[in-house]
């Protein structure tokens, strides 16, 4: 596990500080990126909230807060929660020229049936900026 973190940090310091003019590290609330997707057997509609960017020519990797609205029918017996739901997630979000790919990951609180547990999802979106 250490030898995997050490390259995760030797590649992302590859990646943030190599030679060049065209690359730009920011951070910022709101990044004008919204996206739609699925996880967990239901879809969410984000836009990408507090985040860390990092430019490099056309491409920019956004890692932050996802504000998100889940829409997921409960199917759990006995009383039921609302299917459309206000939800905070967090994720990598990929932006080429205007369009975004998106890798959510959302918590599952515990229930009666199953533990608590993160999800990860897929999604697809348009940026603003």
């Amino acid at each position: 596990m250490k030898h995997l973190l050490y390259a995760a940090g030797i590649l992302i310091s590859g990646l943030c500080f190599s030679q060049g003019t065209d690359q730009k590290i920011k951070a910022s609330f709101f990044d004008g990126t919204a996206v739609a997707g699925y996880a967990d057997g239901g879809a969410f509609i984000n836009f990408t909230g507090p985040n860390i960017s990092l430019t490099r020519k056309s491409l920019k990797f956004i890692a932050g807060m996802l504000p998100s609205v889940r829409i997921k029918e409960d199917r759990s017996p006995g009383t039921k929660n609302s299917a459309i739901m206000p939800t905070l997630g967090a994720g990598l979000t990929i932006v080429y020229q205007k369009i975004a790919l998106q890798i959510p990951v959302y918590y599952n609180s515990k229930t009666a049936e199953q533990n608590g547990r993160w999800k990860a999802g897929v999604g697809v979106g348009y940026s603003f900026r």
